[in-house]
């Protein structure tokens, strides 16, 4: 975990992967919220407090090891991922809610997981050591993570023809060099791969099928629309795994390939179990609508 690929690649993939981020943002992101209150307030409330609440259940009931336990936590404190607003859009939800709600929860984050995973590192290692996201290193994670979204929404702004050229070699950037650290990360622990996923495969399964379930149940109790509720599912049912990977096995932050391992089985398992559930949703809505029709 000491090698240059480790040290220099994952601080350059995650500001890339941030940069990414910002180049598609707006302050006009920001203020969508308003147009959906009450969808935006529930989906928020279920991401920050009822999620790692539940994920804190599962690692109980599964009885996961320390480590992997940590990494749950973790991967329960990502904000949701770009790729929420892909399967939004293909599924016939309110894309522009995803935006909002992606945009909120990367910036909430940056308060909330080293809170998380501080109490979930006291609660579950032997020791009850503090890991390297600590308090007095939120500074660093503020470095890592926010000013590269801030410097793409500037880009954004100012100069909206380079953001849109950069958009997408940022992207690919970003997926090349975090494949090749995550690759190398892999290849170290590959005798134990197969067992890590046998360990928390199950847990990050359950937690995956109650996200998108809570995450579009939810809104839909309260009185939300369809489209919406169907934003919020894949906005809460989707975790930026590729956040959680990259804190886990920076150095700089979490430096634990273990600690890791949840969020490589959920980005794995997210795209199956999201494609289900959107199919599910697109039934319903199209049964619900032919049932309305005289």
């Amino acid at each position: 975990m000491d090698s240059a690929l480790t040290l220099i690649g994952l601080p350059i993939a995650l500001g890339v992967i941030m940069l990414g981020l910002g180049l598609g943002l707006t302050i006009a992101d920001f203020r969508r919220v308003a147009q959906h209150p009450r969808a935006a307030v529930i989906a928020l409330v279920c991401q920050v407090l009822v999620l790692p609440a539940i994920c804190f259940c599962l690692v109980l009931a599964f009885d996961l090891a320390p480590e992997l336990a940590v990494g749950m936590m973790l991967l329960a404190a990502s904000p949701g991922g770009t790729t929420a607003n892909l399967y939004s859009h293909l599924f016939g939800g309110h894309v522009a809610l995803n935006i909002t709600l992606t945009a909120i929860n990367s910036v909430l984050a940056v308060f909330t997981l080293p809170i998380l995973v501080n109490l979930s590192a006291a609660y579950f290692l032997p020791d009850g050591r503090s890991l390297g996201l600590q308090f007095d290193k939120v500074v660093q994670v503020f470095a890592i993570v926010l000013v590269p979204v801030a410097i793409g929404m500037l880009i954004r702004a100012r100069l909206p023809h380079v953001a849109e050229r950069l958009n997408r070699p940022v992207r690919i950037l970003s997926v090349v060099v975090l494949v090749a650290v995550i690759a190398g990360a892999v290849l170290g622990e590959r005798e134990n791969v197969a067992d890590y996923f046998v360990a928390v495969g199950l847990a990050v399964l359950a937690f995956n099928l109650l996200s998108l379930a809570i995450g579009y149940g939810v809104p839909r109790l309260a009185g939300v629309d369809r489209s919406a509720a169907t934003a919020a599912g894949f906005e809460i049912g989707i975790h930026n795994s590729t956040l959680a990977i990259t804190i886990a096995l920076s150095p700089a932050l979490l430096d634990s390939t273990q600690m890791a391992i949840p969020g490589a089985v959920y980005g794995i398992v997210m795209f199956f179990t999201a494609a289900a559930f959107g199919y599910l949703v697109t039934r319903v809505r199209t049964r619900s609508a032919a049932t309305s029709t005289p």
